[in-house]
Formats: structure tokens, C-alpha cells, sequence
């Protein structure tokens, strides 16, 4: 698929981190870019910024766990620009879950599958009829994570059961554009290899009251600089990958027409092996034993 000038790219989650950088990557590309996102006034920011470089922009505060607010996304998209071709489901939140998952709040299960996979099925839902219909060459990009999307961190066992489900939503959808014979195609993206520098440490910021905690939690959140600080005093040094390095994977993901959006990993690739491994021998999830704690 090409890109270039004339052609639409929605991103959700858009007002920072990965979502901002594939946006002014896709601006830079020639692009117009909508950008969605929960968060208005870091949004306005980000459009503003766009549109002093010269992009096109078309920026909406959208809760991407509600159908009706990713629909009326669509229809501003199709009203104002005609056409979308790469679409990418990005908006994603960690769940503050605490403590051993028979410990955790409902709530805190539905706030994370909510915006992570309800979230990336309703921009399907919203968008993908409309972009085939089209007739033109499209893509679709869901954000994964290596927790979850090759093997789960069981620290943070929500967020990645969350990011398990959409490469699996991704691969159903990749069948089902095929089998369709639709000239739209299906990514999942795994932002890395190393860290991020985004705002999902502070998710809590913008959780909505209907999936409010319903007790005080034990420990206070911590930031990732906090995180941080805490890794290097224990002699653990902390690798981070730029954002805007993945926003290039993903732009040359599309033009090659691939599928997993993975960076090339050392660590990645023996998780993967390993996990595949222990289905191929039906052995215990061995892998698993560096995360169990006492």
C-alpha cells in the first residue's frame, strides 16, 4: 500500500505518546490526520502543534469505550474528508489492578477491556464497512503489547490478558478482510523493543467515574519516572525506544503490506519461542517462573 498525499489516517489515543507520533509521521507522509482522544486539552495542544506544521487536521475528543462516540468519529471523518485508508485503534489504558488477580476490583477488569478491546472493536465496527466500501487500498493498525500479545507480565495480568485479546481480534479481522477479497489490510503493532515514554503510567488521570475504584488502593500510583528512578536504585538500567521510531515501523509496516508490526527483539524472540515450546510439548508455562513471587 502506498502513502502519500490525498489520503486520510485516523488514530486514536492521539494526543501523545505512540498515538501523537504515528500522527505527525502520517502528517509528514502527506497525510490528513484525525486525531481522537479522551484527553481535550492535550489534544488541542496536539492538533494545534500539527497544524502549525502545515498538516491537516481534523481533532475530537472521543471515548473509544462508547460506540456511539467512535461512530459519531466516523461520521465527522467520512462528513469532513470523504474517505479514511489506515486507521489505527491505539487508545489504550492500564488497569491499576493490585495485588493477586483473585484480589482485583471488577471494576479495574472493566475499565481496561473497555478501552483495550471494546475500544479497538468499535473502531472496527465504526470504520472498516465504510473503508470497503471505498474501494481503496486501506489498513487497519491495532496497538498490542508484548505483555500479553506474546506472553503475559503477570504483574500487570489485566492489561495483558487486554492486549492477548487484540491480536487475536487482529488475526480474525486479517481472515476476514481476506476472505472478503477487500483490498483493506489488518496489523497489530508491538511498540518496543525497549520502553516507552507515554502516558498509560498515568491512565488513572482520565478514568471515568462509572469504573471508579471502589476501595483506596494499598500503594499510591507511581509514575514512570518514579518507576524508573526505583529500577536504576535496584542497579537495573532502563531502555527506552523513542516513539517516533515506532511511528517509522508503522509507516513501513503498511508500505510492506506486514502483518505483526514487531520489532526486531533478542528478548522477544525467545519469549515467543519458549511460550510457543510449551504448547508444542503441552509442558507447564516454564517461562512464566522469573514473574512468580512469593
Amino acid at each position: 500500500m502506498r502513502l502519500g498525499e490525498g489520503q486520510v489516517a485516523v488514530v486514536t489515543g492521539a494526543a501523545g505518546g505512540i498515538g501523537l507520533a504515528m500522527a505527525r509521521r502520517f502528517a509528514a507522509e502527506g497525510l490528513k490526520v484525525v486525531l481522537a482522544d479522551v484527553e481535550e486539552s492535550a489534544l488541542d495542544k496536539a492538533a494545534d502543534e500539527l497544524r502549525e506544521d502545515g498538516a491537516h487536521v481534523l481533532a475530537r475528543v472521543v471515548d473509544v469505550s462508547e460506540r456511539d462516540s467512535v461512530q459519531a468519529l466516523a461520521d465527522a471523518v467520512y462528513d469532513t474528508f470523504g474517505a479514511v485508508h489506515v486507521l489505527c485503534n491505539n487508545a489504550g489504558v492500564g488497569s491499576g489492578a493490585e495485588g493477586r488477580m483473585w484480589e482485583h476490583e471488577p471494576n479495574d477488569w472493566k475499565w481496561a477491556f473497555a478501552v483495550n478491546v471494546w475500544g479497538v472493536f468499535h473502531g472496527i465496527q465504526a470504520f472498516v464497512p465504510r473503508m470497503i466500501e471505498g474501494g481503496e487500498p486501506g489498513r487497519v493498525v491495532n496497538t498490542s503489547s508484548g505483555d500479553g500479545g506474546i506472553a503475559p507480565l503477570p504483574t500487570a495480568s489485566v492489561y495483558a490478558v487486554t492486549k492477548s485479546a487484540v491480536v487475536t481480534m487482529t488475526e480474525s479481522l486479517y481472515a476476514h478482510l481476506k476472505a472478503e477479497g477487500t483490498a483493506v489490510g489488518a496489523s497489530v503493532l508491538f511498540p518496543g523493543p525497549h520502553m516507552l515514554r507515554t502516558g498509560l503510567w498515568e491512565s488513572h488521570r482520565n478514568r471515568p467515574e462509572r469504573y471508579a475504584k471502589e476501595r483506596p488502593r494499598r500503594t499510591p500510583y507511581r509514575s514512570l519516572d518514579q518507576w524508573e528512578s526505583a529500577m536504576r536504585a535496584a542497579g537495573h538500567e532502563v531502555e527506552f525506544t523513542p516513539a517516533e521510531e515506532v511511528a517509522g515501523a508503522v509507516v513501513d509496516g503498511i508500505r510492506a503490506d506486514r502483518f505483526w508490526l514487531l520489532p526486531p527483539s533478542e528478548h522477544s524472540d525467545r519469549q515467543i519461542r519458549a511460550r510457543s515450546q510449551s504448547m508444542l510439548d503441552r509442558a507447564n508455562p516454564s517461562y512464566l517462573e522469573s514473574f512468580i513471587l512469593d
